[in-house]
């Protein structure tokens, strides 16, 4: 979603139509797309037992896909209902299905949680270098049929291919457990972490450390997402001003963030998440924002050299990635896994709360031309998140 609406930011004329977005503009479409995509995961959650995973997945593919067919179709170059027909309904959309393959694979591989969430949600990551240098540099679509046509080709290969993937989408009878499978407590930095029941929702919310976690969810979300919005609009401001041509300095910083960052971030979901089952979440969220934390701050000095930023992108992207694999697991080492597809929803609310402010600061501040204090910003408030993980403690510890 992301790199088809920074397309707009280039200003530029296509099909006849002109694209004048600022980064703000832009950056509000996708915090629009985050905020839906948080706030309907709760009510898929509420239904994934009623509806069954499998129709939910459904219906949430042919809302994405719809959504997209719809700017394609009536939206042009208005920012309003590129806005709604992306931003709110392709974001619905997403939160229909996003939490299907999570609650249905930890269901199926309890002893896996980090491994199997991790794979669940690689697509996700891995996906937008395909979408993205698919509509640029790879497939050219956006230059050679026009954006809203892109967006029409995008909308049926959605719907169709989430629709396709929801088919597999079923629990394992009530009860069931992997042969030979024993609970384990999982641990972190020597803290016990474990669920002492499975809490259905309004218990979790009472709790202090759903809010810990979720604090933890909006800063690293937050920060995460502030730098996704700059991180190749900031290199290619650095590359021109120390001499280097327009065109050369676009291609590095596009390359940096639709192939680096884009491919860390899909294996940074799988290894983090194999990581956790070893060593534990709370250790490894500790490792992941802490060494996130200090790569941001660094971000503005690697920004200038070409290789520097390539390994500083995956580096970002590959600890960004870790938190769509982390944060499911911890939620259900903590609360249990009979209710994940209830109550993981309320702790992704944070991704929806980080995904508003932060792009849209991001895209304030990058229209201000203050680049390095965004990504100061970004830096420490992952910090913070790491000090609030230290803090996590097993439920009991707090009746």
């Amino acid at each position: 979603m992301d790199g088809i609406i920074l397309k707009y930011v280039d200003q530029q004329t296509l099909d006849g139509l002109t694209y004048r977005y600022t980064k703000t503009q832009t950056q509000v479409i996708f915090a629009l797309g985050l905020a839906f995509f948080a706030l309907v995961m709760i009510y898929a959650g509420r239904k994934i037992k009623t509806w069954g995973p499998r129709n939910l997945a459904i219906i949430g593919g042919i809302v994405l896909g719809l959504g997209y067919v719809l700017a394609g179709l009536f939206a042009g170059t208005n920012f309003w209902l590129n806005a709604i027909f992306i931003g709110v309904v392709g974001g619905a959309g997403i939160g229909l299905a996003y939490v299907v393959p999570i609650a249905v694979g930890i269901k199926w591989f309890p002893d896996k949680k980090g491994m199997i969430t991790g794979l669940a949600v690689a697509g996700f990551g891995f996906g937008a270098m395909g979408w993205v240098k698919l509509a640029g540099s790879w497939g050219h679509l956006i230059n050679d049929i026009g954006i809203p046509q892109t967006f029409l080709i995008y909308g049926v290969a959605y719907a169709l291919m989430v629709i396709v993937g929801g088919l597999w989408m079923v629990f394992p009878p009530e009860g069931w457990k992997p042969a030979g499978y024993m609970e384990k407590v999982q641990t972190g930095g020597g803290k016990k972490i474990a669920a002492v029941r499975d809490f259905k929702s309004g218990e979790m919310l009472r709790t202090v450390q759903f809010y810990l976690n979720f604090l933890t969810f909006i800063l690293s979300a937050g920060a995460g997402l502030i730098s996704i919005g700059l991180m190749k609009l900031y290199p290619i401001e650095v590359l021109r001003d120390s001499g280097m041509d327009a065109v050369a300095a676009s291609a590095i910083a596009g390359t940096a963030m639709a192939v680096f960052f884009s491919l860390a971030n899909g294996l940074g979901r799988i290894l983090w998440g194999m990581l956790s089952d070893k060593i534990g979440r709370k250790i490894s969220i500790i490792i992941m924002t802490a060494t996130q934390g200090i790569l941001v701050l660094l971000f503005t000095y690697m920004a200038g050299n070409e290789y520097l930023l390539y390994l500083g992108a995956t580096l970002i992207g590959f600890n960004y990635g870790g938190i769509f694999a982390l944060f499911p697991t911890v939620t259900a080492d903590i609360f249990g896994t009979r209710n994940i597809g209830q109550n993981y929803p309320f702790v992704f609310l944070a991704y929806g709360i980080g995904g508003i402010a932060g792009p849209i600061f991001g895209g304030w501040l990058g229209d201000l031309g203050n680049f390095p204090l965004a990504f100061t910003i970004s830096g420490i408030t992952v910090l913070v998140g790491t000090l609030l993980t230290v803090m996590l403690k097993p439920v009991k510890s707090y009746a």
